[in-house]
């Protein structure tokens, strides 16, 4: 059987191929084409395109293109499950789904940033989910530090940085805020890393306190927030497209900004603009 999806894969299209080798068909070919291809090729090599929009195996609502593989062929095994979360979480970028989806974004992300060839590419991201898989199964309980005394000392450690009290915001948040609001509109790939930088402030610090400053709300998802906050009023004001407003905000396609968008508003997009302007007319009568 021959799979067939969009080149440069990163999260969706290496757990699904994983999934495909591992638990539906051993054998089968797994293909990476531009993504205008793979329609016309799919028809052509009488594949199966998976992961874009339009066909059987990709996203719906808010689940990944993993999550229909698991209920398609009907794969209950519980470590299957937990690492479902996972994958959809750093394929979305909704890093609170599971606390390990960050990292299998940063990991798939380098992995993909190193390796330039796709196919080499799948080989390492086997590699990469068949540990994911034994820690799921086999390893979830067993944590780094082992031995009591490591125990006793971490948790010594963590109730005397617990923050007390209502302490000064530090001035690199108000300057980090002004950052964002001056970017948002213009830079469709703010990096964390890089705005840290500009403040002189490490970034390894900046995201562990982030959520402390910004509405209890990761940097992706304090970004996402102004986003849609932004695509609101592009949709209340404008007559542009979903699919222009998408690209304006920031979104990686209409899909995402459409499963994004119902998530923090509880209606899709082109309903709310519905709502809206009927709101107007009625106001106007």
């Amino acid at each position: 059987m021959i799979w067939i999806t969009r080149e440069r894969p990163k999260i969706d299209r290496l757990a699904c191929p994983w999934l495909i080798r591992r638990f539906i068909d051993a054998t089968a070919d797994i293909l990476f084409v531009p993504e205008a291809q793979v329609i016309t090729q799919a028809q052509v090599l009488d594949a199966i395109p998976f992961d874009i929009p339009g066909v059987e195996y990709s996203h719906y609502e808010d689940r990944c293109t993993f999550d229909y593989f698991l209920q398609k062929h009907n794969l209950t095994d519980p470590a299957l499950q937990t690492i479902a979360p996972i994958v959809r979480g750093a394929d979305t970028d909704d890093h609170t789904l599971a606390a390990q989806a960050s990292g299998l974004w940063a990991i798939s992300a380098g992995l993909a940033f190193n390796i330039k060839d796709d196919q080499l590419l799948l080989e390492q991201g086997l590699i990469i989910y068949d540990a994911l898989y034994s820690w799921a199964k086999h390893l979830q309980s067993v944590k780094h530090t082992q031995s009591p005394t490591e125990r006793l000392l971490l948790e010594v450690l963590h109730t005397y940085l617990k923050p007390t009290g209502k302490r000064k915001t530090p001035t690199w948040v108000k300057e980090l805020k002004e950052l964002i609001q001056d970017q948002i509109d213009t830079n469709l790939t703010l990096s964390l890393n890089e705005l840290s930088e500009s403040l002189a402030v490490n970034p390894a610090y900046v995201s562990r306190a982030f959520s402390r400053y910004f509405d209890d709300l990761s940097f992706g998802e304090y970004i996402r927030k102004l986003r849609i906050e932004k695509a609101v009023h592009l949709l209340e004001t404008t007559p542009y497209s979903l699919s222009e407003i998408a690209y304006l905000t920031g979104f990686s396609d209409q899909s995402h900004f459409t499963r994004i968008f119902k998530k923090l508003m509880e209606q899709n997009p082109s309903d709310y603009r519905k709502s809206r302007l009927k709101g107007k007319a009625n106001t106007k009568g």
